[in-house]
This record gives C-alpha cells, sequence and structure tokens, in this order.
C-alpha cells in the first residue's frame, strides 16, 4: 500500500475526529442563538449521567468569550463523597455558521464533541442542553431551580428528539 495513501487517511481521519461536531438524529439546535446572551454560570437541574460528572452535585458551568474568539468553559461540582469541590476547564467553538446553537466542546487537547442547545427561553434563562449523541443531556438554569412547567416542556423536546428522559438525575445544588 502506498505509504502518502495511508499517511492520507491517517491525518483525514484525525482532523475529522477532532475537528467535528456533531449532534443526535433527531435532534435540533435552536437558531437563531445569540451565544453573548448565553455567556455567564449555569446552574445543572438535571442530567444523564456520565463519568465525568458522576457522584457530583452542585454542578455548574460557566462560559465566557476568550481573547481569541474561543469560548472558556468552566465545569465545576462537588463530589457527594468527599465534599470537595472539582473543577475542569475547557474550550469551545461555534460550529454551524447558520446561526444556529451548534458548538464543539474540548476539556482534553484537540477531541472535541457537540454542545447543542435544543432549546433556550427568550430570556436565556433557561436551557437544554444535548451532546453529539443520546448519552448526553442537560437541563440549565441561570439559577439553583427551574419552574415545573419548564423542566416538563424540556423533558418533551429531549424526548421527541429521541432522549430517554428516564435516565436523567435530577441535581442536588444547595
Amino acid at each position: 500500500m502506498n505509504k502518502n495513501f495511508v499517511c492520507s487517511v491517517m491525518l483525514s481521519s484525525l482532523f475529522a475526529f477532532t475537528g467535528c461536531a456533531s449532534i443526535p438524529d433527531g435532534a435540533t439546535a435552536v437558531k437563531p442563538f445569540d451565544l453573548s446572551k448565553y455567556m455567564g454560570s449555569w446552574y445543572e437541574i438535571a442530567r444523564i449521567d456520565f463519568r465525568h460528572e458522576r457522584g457530583l452535585d452542585n454542578t455548574s458551568a460557566h462560559y465566557s468569550i476568550n481573547p481569541d474568539g474561543t469560548i472558556k468553559v468552566v465545569n465545576r461540582g462537588r463530589n457527594m463523597e468527599t465534599g470537595l469541590y472539582q473543577e475542569s476547564v475547557g474550550k469551545a467553538k461555534v460550529v454551524s455558521l447558520d446561526g444556529s446553537a451548534m458548538l464543539k466542546v474540548s476539556f482534553f487537547g484537540p477531541f472535541y464533541s457537540g454542545y447543542n442547545v435544543l432549546a433556550i427561553d427568550d430570556e436565556y434563562k433557561y436551557a437544554l442542553v444535548a451532546g453529539s449523541n443520546y448519552k448526553y443531556l442537560w437541563m440549565l438554569s441561570r439559577e439553583k431551580s427551574m419552574p415545573n412547567y419548564i423542566q416538563d416542556k424540556y423533558m418533551e423536546v429531549a424526548e421527541k428528539a429521541g432522549f430517554d428522559t428516564y435516565k436523567l438525575i435530577w441535581i442536588n445544588q444547595d
């Protein structure tokens, strides 16, 4: 096999893996989306649990614009076993040029994953966010709680998009 061909395929695969972000098949990102209104602090109300947040409560995320135009992401949560807070810092970039809420986020060097806002209220106070597949879903609020009618609305959006909302865990914010 030609070495240049193999090298080309490997590089193409690397760029495809690190440069792309996606959205679950049945989901649609919010459009239009005002990134500047999304910046600031959000509290996690519910999530589909996964290994990087397992065992954490009082979870939150803070978004701010970096000088280079990327987005600084600071995720924070309290380990329920030790009571100590853990923090991880990453960066996000806008993926879509059509004004939709499709971003990609990385906490591990060049490896990015999808970050898609599926629902948001007009005041940018409550949001429903999905990852690149059905394993990642978050309900976020600017406050430590979310009205039941918003939770119900976002559950409906998530279910219509194909998410198993029975997997959601409700986060303690005290």
